[in-house]
C-alpha cells in the first residue's frame, strides 16, 4: 500500500467524519433556532398576560371607590333583585374579588334600607310636578294621592299615602308602577276611621300642600276621610278605583242570587274532591272570601273550562271523565249562571284593562262604550259602568285630563303592600317593620339616594326603631320562657310607626303639630278652603296673603 493511497484513504475518512459532524451541527442549530423562536413567542404572550393582569388589578382597585357606591349596589340588588338581606350579603361576597369591596353583613343592609326610607321622607318636599298649577285650585301640588290601608300579623293596621304625577300618562304612556310613585306618608295604628285618616292627611297637606285629587277604593273609612276634609274647608276631588267599581257592580247583581250561592258552594265541594287526587291539576283557583268579586271571574272561567271537558253522553265506568263528573257534582246545574256572569264580567274586564293602561279619557271612554254596545244583550251592569265613566270623566275635565288620561287604578299601592309584606320582613309580618320599608320601595333608585342614605346617622335610626313595638322582640322574650306570658299585658302603651314628610323651614313641635304652611305661589279665584285653614290655625296669615 503506497503512501499516496494511504493519504487518500485517510482524507476520505476525514471527509466522512466532517460530513457527519456538519449534519449534526446544522440539525442542532435549527433546533436551537426553533426553540429560541418559541421562547420569544412565549415571552410575548407572558408580557401580554402580565399587562392584562395589571389592567384587571387596576380595574379591581377602581371597582368601588367609595362607600356610597357600595350602598347603591346593595340597595339596587335588594330593591330590584328581590332577594333577602342575607342574599344581598352573599352576592356581594361573591363579587368581592371583582369589585374590591368588603361585603356588608345582613344587618348592615337592613340599616341601609331603613336609612333610605328616612332620607326619602326627609327630602319628599323636593317633589315637583310636571304640570302647572291649575287656576281652579291654585294651592294644589300637582299630584294625585293614592291612599289605602292594609292589615298585617298584629293588631296594627298600615295606612300609606302615595303621590303620582297628574301628567303620568302624558309623560310615560303606561300604567303606573312602583318606580313612578313616591311615598309621602305612612303610619301604623290599631285601627283607622274617617276622622283619624283625615287627621293624618292634614299633617301631610300642611307640608306638601293639597293634592289635586285622591284615588281610593270603595272603603267607607276613606270616603269618610274625604268628607271630613271637605267639611274642614279643603275640597279635594275623589277618584274611584276601577277594579273596586267593577267588583261592586258585579257584587250588587250577583251577591244575593241563589244560583250564584249554589255555584260557590259547588266549587268549594269540587275543590275538596279534586285535591290530592289524579285530577289535582284541575282544582279551582283560590278566591278570597273578603274581596271575592275582585277575582271571582277566574273561578267562573275555570268552571266554564271544566264543563267543556264534560261532554254529553255516558262516561265509561272507572274512566277519568267519570271521576271528574263525580268530583264536580252539581256544577252542570250552574251552566246558566256561569254563562250570564261571563257575559257581564268579560266585557267589563276588557274595558278595565284599557282604562288601567291608558287612563280614563274621552278616547278610552269611546273604546269602552264600543265594547259594551257590541254585546248581544246590553246588561244593567254595562249601564252602571257607563254612568261611572261619565262621572269620572267630569273629574278628568275639571283637572284638564280629558285628553291626556286620568289615573284611575290603585293597583300600584296594592302591589306595594304585597311587595312590602313578602320582601325583607321574614316570617313574622310585623306591621311596623313593613311600614318602615315602604318609602324605600317607592320611586326609582339614584346615586343621590345612596349619598343621602349614607348621611342618615344610626342615632336617627335607633331613635325610631328602638321605640317601636316589635313582634320579633316579643317572640324572643316570651316564647322560650314559660311563665312570662303575662308580660304581654303589662305593657299598655303601644308605640307604632308614623313617618311624615319633613318641613323645609322648621321641624314639628309639640306646640305646633302641623309643621309648615301650605305652599301657595299662584293666584286664583277660590281661597275659601285656605281661609278656613287660617281660622283653624293650620297655616300662617302670610301664606294666604302671598297667594292673594
Amino acid at each position: 500500500m503506497t503512501a499516496l493511497f494511504k493519504m487518500k484513504k485517510s482524507r476520505d475518512s476525514w471527509k466522512d467524519k466532517a460530513i457527519q459532524r456538519g449534519e449534526a451541527q446544522r440539525s442542532l442549530r435549527k433546533e436551537i433556532g426553533r426553540a429560541k423562536e418559541k421562547i420569544e413567542s412565549q415571552n410575548v404572550k407572558i408580557r401580554a398576560l402580565r399587562a392584562e393582569t395589571e389592567a384587571l388589578l387596576a380595574q379591581k382597585s377602581a371597582g368601588v371607590t367609595c362607600k356610597a357606591e357600595l350602598i347603591f349596589i346593595s340597595l339596587f340588588i335588594f330593591l330590584f333583585g328581590r332577594i333577602s338581606f342575607r342574599g344581598v350579603s352573599r352576592v356581594l361576597s361573591i363579587l368581592n374579588q371583582y369589585l374590591g369591596i368588603k361585603a356588608p353583613c345582613p344587618q348592615t343592609v337592613i340599616n341601609w334600607i331603613i336609612k333610605l326610607s328616612l332620607s326619602r321622607m326627609k327630602y319628599v318636599h323636593e317633589l315637583s310636578s310636571t304640570s302647572p298649577r291649575l287656576l281652579a285650585d291654585p294651592f294644589s301640588n300637582g299630584y294625585i294621592w293614592m291612599i289605602d290601608t292594609s292589615i298585617a300579623l298584629s293588631a296594627g293596621k298600615i295606612l300609606a299615602v302615595l303621590a303620582l304625577d297628574v301628567n303620568h300618562f302624558k309623560e310615560r304612556g303606561h300604567a303606573p308602577t312602583l318606580q313612578n310613585v313616591h311615598c309621602v306618608g305612612v303610619s301604623v295604628a290599631s285601627s283607622w276611621n274617617g276622622d283619624s285618616i283625615a287627621t293624618f292627611l292634614k299633617k301631610i297637606i300642611a307640608v306638601l300642600g293639597r293634592p289635586l285629587a285622591i284615588l281610593k277604593d270603595g272603603g267607607t273609612d276613606l270616603a269618610k276621610a274625604t268628607s271630613v276634609l271637605l267639611e274642614d274647608g279643603m275640597p279635594i276631588k275623589c277618584i274611584a278605583d276601577v277594579s273596586h267599581v267593577v267588583a261592586n257592580i258585579l257584587r250588587h247583581k250577583y251577591e244575593k242570587c241563589p244560583r250564584f250561592k249554589l255555584f260557590l258552594s259547588v266549587c268549594g265541594e269540587a275543590s275538596k274532591m279534586l285535591k290530592q287526587t289524579l285530577l289535582a291539576c284541575l282544582a279551582p283557583p283560590k278566591v278570597s272570601t273578603k274581596a271575592r268579586f275582585m277575582n271571582v271571574h277566574k273561578l267562573v272561567s275555570w268552571a266554564q273550562k271544566i264543563l267543556n271537558h264534560s261532554t254529553a253522553g255516558r262516561a265509561p265506568v272507572g274512566s277519568v271523565l267519570a271521576k271528574l263528573r263525580l268530583a264536580i257534582g252539581k256544577l252542570p246545574w250552574c251552566k246558566n249562571i256561569i254563562k250570564s256572569f261571563l257575559a257581564d264580567a268579560m266585557p267589563l274586564l276588557e274595558c278595565q284593562k284599557i282604562i288601567k293602561t291608558a287612563g280614563l279619557s274621552t278616547k278610552t271612554q269611546q273604546e269602552c262604550l264600543k265594547i259594551l254596545e257590541a254585546q248581544p244583550h246590553y246588561s244593567s251592569v254595562f249601564k252602571d259602568f257607563s254612568q261611572w265613566m261619565a262621572e269620572q270623566l267630569m273629574v278628568a275635565e275639571e283637572l284638564g285630563l280629558e285628553n291626556v288620561g286620568l289615573p284611575i287604578s290603585s293597583d300600584t299601592i296594592e302591589s306595594l303592600f304585597g311587595v312590602a309584606k313578602h320582601h325583607g320582613v321574614g316570617a313574622i309580618k310585623d306591621p311596623n317593620r313593613i311600614a318602615l320599608h315602604i318609602p324605600a320601595l317607592c320611586g326609582s333608585l339614584t346615586p343621590q339616594d345612596a349619598h343621602r342614605a349614607m348621611n342618615i346617622s344610626m342615632s336617627e335610626v335607633d331613635d325610631i326603631t328602638e321605640t317601636l313595638t316589635s313582634l320579633t322582640k316579643q317572640r324572643r322574650e316570651i316564647l322560650p320562657n314559660p311563665g312570662t306570658i303575662e308580660k304581654l299585658a303589662e305593657k299598655t302603651v303601644v308605640n307604632n310607626l308614623e313617618l311624615l314628610p319633613r318641613s323645609k323651614s322648621w321641624e314639628k313641635t309639640a306646640e305646633n303639630p302641623l309643621p309648615h304652611c301650605l305652599q301657595a305661589k299662584t293666584t286664583g279665584p277660590n281661597f275659601s278652603g285656605d281661609f278656613k285653614l287660617l281660622e283653624m290655625g293650620l297655616i300662617t296669615p302670610t301664606c294666604v296673603a302671598s297667594a292673594a
